[in-house]
């Protein structure tokens, strides 16, 4: 290993300083709206796992959208609280959030419609369709909540207004 024309690099370079928690981000309407998201998203995605979802095509999509927006928030809320975002300054993150929020509000309108659609009633199963009728519902919420942040994460990107969002989601190029 003490040979390899890299070793002796690698040994000498430091990790460097461990990434900061920045709790005020949390207060900030982009960060409240986060925390929000992730946990509308985890009731969505746990109320129609609980269900027999795998016997209705209509929410295998609800289950998809949920969850993959679901990991997606978690992976922005991690990077806006660890202060990763201004590490990497050179991704334009103000408009990449704003995106990752208004396509989310358009798959969870059609993800709630979908589910809401696919509620029945008659089913012979109360506990699914109670369960199918609340992931509506809180799928509609969590459409609300992506819409709202949105608008946010609109006004970080063009910079309008100076509130504690625009402060907490700045573009560093």
């Amino acid at each position: 290993m003490a040979g390899l024309p890299g070793a002796a690099r690698a040994r000498s370079a430091s990790p460097g300083p461990p990434p900061a928690l920045n709790g005020s981000f949390l207060l900030s309407p982009l960060g409240g709206l986060m925390c929000a998201q992730a946990v509308l998203g985890l009731l969505v995605w746990s109320l129609i796992a609980a269900t027999t979802y795998h016997l209705h095509a209509a929410y295998g999509w609800v289950m998809f959208v949920s969850l993959f927006f679901w990991i997606l928030t978690l992976l922005f809320l991690v990077t806006y609280l660890l202060q990763l975002h201004q590490k990497f300054y050179m991704v334009p993150w103000p408009l990449l959030l704003m995106i990752c929020n208004a396509v989310a509000t358009v798959l969870y309108l059609t993800a709630f419609v979908t589910c809401a659609a696919a509620v029945q009633p008659t089913s012979w199963r109360q506990w699914d369709y109670n369960r199918r009728a609340a992931a509506s519902f809180f799928a509609c919420v969590t459409m609300i909540t992506y819409g709202v942040s949105t608008f946010f994460s609109f006004r970080a990107w063009k910079g309008l207004g100076s509130n504690a969002a625009t402060s907490q989601v700045s573009d560093h190029a």
